[in-house]
């Protein structure tokens, strides 16, 4: 069985609104009290509002959904001990009064001499799936066939319409924030490993970026782990949606990967189409049409969910995920994104029912 594991991202808000609160020091010591020796990873993240979770590597959805709701539990019983709450969204609504602290040490205070207002600007929360591979050739053959999926994960996990206090015009504001730095977006077309090696750190020795955690892709091969890592997707209001992208994104790199090993041909698709793509699926989450990335068409987004789900069906069957996959999209379609969700509640129910729908996600 593949493995894989998941990061998230979440957003630290005062105990009585969601303005963000630089708390991020003292939730992590309470929660790294409560996880004790148990599995699982805690961080800070750029800005003191914002931490960070990891799953261990898991083999079984099942795992991932154990995880994941431990982790989120955990962190909201730690932020509640700090005076304060955990908001589960990919951009945070409210900035305050003044610039959001950043967080302590070099790597941080590096990236904050260069880009000041990009800095303050980047509370923005994602989720992270990490898919194991067997060798870097491999991994950048799957990013090669990955790329024309990235607009409809994009617009399918789009949970960030509301920043600065206002309705941003975007489902997935995040995607646009991140599109500010330099190295951001779908990844650009890799030769092999070597390629990728080379033009990566071309990047660096030309002094374009500090390291490779600046490499902002919506996918890329880690540097920490034998892994792809799909970046595209925001973070999820509830675990049970992270679960489903989880195997998803697993199942759609095991199915590229078999392509890989058997040295189908793929169609490179131009990267002006793909950063448009993206751009549209940010903008319109489930609610327009998308790039349908096997006849690189626009269709609506409903088929286009279709599409994917049906392409990597015989992946989600192998692992036992179809069901549970299968479903919660059929939710997903039918509910509607996060960011669709995130205005519904706005509208109905004004700022209250807004800050209950970001806050409710960890059970504390």
């Amino acid at each position: 069985m593949t493995t894989f594991g998941v990061e998230e991202e979440y957003l630290l808000v005062e105990a009585d609104s969601l303005l963000p609160v630089p708390r991020n020091s003292m939730v992590l010591s309470g929660a790294r009290a409560l996880l004790g020796s148990g599995p699982g990873d805690l961080s800070p993240e750029l800005l003191r509002a914002q931490i960070e979770i990891g799953t261990p590597v898991c083999t079984e959805l099942d795992e991932v959904a154990e995880h994941l709701g431990r982790m989120r539990r955990l962190v909201g019983e730690a932020a509640a001990g700090a005076g304060c709450r955990v908001a589960v969204t990919g951009a945070g609504p409210y900035r305050g009064p003044g610039p959001v602290l950043v967080t302590e040490g070099p790597r941080y205070a590096d990236l904050a001499g260069d880009t000041p207002p990009l800095i303050h600007e980047h509370m923005i929360n994602g989720m992270h799936v990490h898919v194991g591979i067997e060798d870097r050739d491999l991994g950048v053959g799957v990013l090669n066939r990955l790329r024309p999926w990235l607009p409809a994960l994009t617009a399918m996990a789009a949970n960030s319409p509301l920043w600065d206090g206002r309705d941003s015009g975007f489902s997935s504001w995040r995607t646009i924030a991140y599109g500010r730095w330099p190295v951001s977006g779908p990844p650009p077309l890799f030769s092999d490993a070597r390629d990728y090696r080379a033009r990566t750190a071309g990047l660096i020795e030309a002094g374009m970026i500090r390291g490779r955690g600046q490499l902002y892709w919506q996918a890329r091969l880690s540097d920490r782990y034998p892994t792809v890592e799909v970046r595209a997707m925001d973070a999820q209001l509830e675990a049970e949606e992270a679960v489903m992208f989880a195997g998803l994104v697993r199942a759609l790199t095991t199915t590229l990967a078999g392509q890989v090993r058997q040295g189908s041909a793929f169609v490179p698709v131009p990267q002006e189409l793909l950063l448009a793509a993206v751009w549209r699926g940010a903008r319109d989450g489930l609610a327009g049409t998308l790039l349908d990335p096997v006849r690189l068409r626009p269709a609506p987004a409903a088929d286009v969910v279709t599409t994917l789900l049906e392409y990597v069906a015989p992946a989600l069957k192998d692992a036992g995920d179809l069901d549970r996959v299968s479903g919660a999209l059929a939710r997903l379609v039918s509910g509607g994104t996060g960011a669709a969700r995130q205005r519904m509640a706005l509208e109905r129910g004004g700022p209250s029912a807004l800050d209950s729908l970001l806050t409710s996600c960890t059970g504390v």
